[in-house]
């Protein structure tokens, strides 16, 4: 079958239109863990996650009914969000792809569950930041299952205390997922209100 070419390229400025999808990038990448009572721990890594309220402190994270931990997430109602840095990219992408169905995801890649203050699932001791959630509503969608959830509790890594007992959460490496690929952050270009920051006086 004979495939048609495009007549032209894209000239620089020109706009192209495509179908509808998700182009919502950078988006952080972060790996869930979950577990029903008296099995293996799992962990499926996600990019459609989000902050959704800070009062009380809420976010989402979006999961395929199809999924192993889909039905973990239903019956559990719990689980936590464990941020990826660099030392955790592989082990992310790993998780992403594998089925916990077939395999300790945590024996697999040598990752140490950190046992939760506030729920029953571990987290992973080597991610810089878990957040241990419980769902407050699953909302189906379509492709994907929205689990509106209450972050119940925060543990973060020492290693990223400074002496004054501020987090540096930005030093440790974190990861964001761009259109089917990993970056680390790059350079910062600035911080949160220095547009209208009045100058420091000389």
């Amino acid at each position: 079958m004979r495939v048609k070419k495009r007549e032209k390229a894209a000239s620089p400025g020109q706009r192209e239109t495509m179908k509808p999808g998700n182009m919502l990038y950078p988006v952080p990448v972060v790996m869930v863990s979950c577990a029903r009572p008296g099995e293996r721990p799992n962990i499926i890594t996600v990019a459609w996650t989000g902050t959704v309220c800070s009062d009380p402190a809420m976010l989402s994270i979006s999961v395929r009914p199809e999924r192993y931990s889909y039905g973990i997430l239903k019956e559990t109602g719990e689980f936590v969000v464990n941020l990826v840095n660099q030392d955790l990219v592989f082990a992310a992408d790993y998780c992403g792809v594998k089925s916990g169905r077939e395999v300790d995801k945590f024996r697999e890649m040598g990752l140490a569950p950190l046992a939760s203050q506030n729920v029953a699932p571990p987290g992973i001791a080597q991610s810089p930041v878990c957040l241990e959630c419980r769902v407050a509503q699953a909302i189906p969608l379509g492709s994907h299952h929205l689990f509106l959830s209450e972050i119940v509790g925060v543990t973060v890594d020492g290693r990223y205390m400074d002496e004054k007992g501020k987090f540096r959460l930005n030093d440790s490496g974190l990861i964001s997922y761009s259109h089917g690929e990993y970056f680390m952050l790059g350079e910062k270009k600035g911080s949160f209100g220095y547009s209208v920051r009045k100058k420091a006086q000389k």
